[in-house]
């Protein structure tokens, strides 16, 4: 399956789109991650508490360590030391827990600032180049069997516009069921070129 049709406009018109949805993309992605940046500056206070909290602990355990080797009273008097570095572990932990939160907040801002519109656009593009794509297959696929002209001819008829249809001949219709060769051929190319691909007979970079 073809994702881009033969014909030059339509061509230019699939390549055309696919690079501003991508910017599209781009630019939404870039904008989440400015969400993200920006929300995650609310971990900057649980890492200062976590400094804090280390930093005070070390000093603490230091301290413990000292008095601990006190003669007959060391055990005793290093027990409030090893409760402080106790609690001061709690509030790093404390900070710890802070970044994470914070971070978990970012990363959901970011997303969904972002990912509504990338999925809606990005996704409604798709489905359409997919659509595209898909018919390109199925018209290739009816020109290559043995009425596939005189089908893509009747194609036209019911559902090319009147204008179209004035453009081929003055009794298009009459000259179909004649099955006028020049008249089923115009008609058919009118069908390829509304899927993309370029009538028989014609270079498939050419304009129609």
């Amino acid at each position: 399956m073809s994702l881009y049709a033969q014909d030059r406009t339509h061509r230019t018109r699939q390549v055309v789109g696919d690079l501003v949805v991508a910017g599209w993309v781009v630019a939404w992605v870039l904008v989440g991650r400015a969400v993200h940046d920006v929300v995650g500056r609310l971990a900057a206070p649980g890492r200062a508490l976590e400094r804090a909290g280390l930093s005070l602990e070390d000093g603490l355990r230091a301290t413990a360590d000292g008095v601990g080797r006190a003669p007959v009273l060391g055990d005793d008097l290093r027990g409030p030391f090893d409760a402080a570095g106790d609690a001061a572990l709690a509030l790093a932990r404390a900070g710890v827990d802070v970044q994470t939160g914070a971070e978990r907040v970012a990363v959901l801002a970011g997303v969904s600032v972002a990912g509504w519109p990338v999925l809606l656009v990005a996704g409604a593009w798709a489905l359409h180049r997919w659509r595209t794509a898909r018919r390109l297959a199925v018209v290739r696929r009816v020109l290559a069997g043995p009425d596939g002209v005189d089908l893509l001819a009747l194609r036209a008829l019911a559902h090319a516009p009147l204008s179209r249809l004035a453009a081929v001949g003055p009794d298009v219709a009459g000259a179909w069921r004649r099955g006028d060769p020049e008249v089923v051929a115009a008609l058919a190319a009118v069908t390829l070129r509304d899927a993309g691909l370029a009538p028989p007979g014609r270079p498939p970079g050419s304009r129609g």
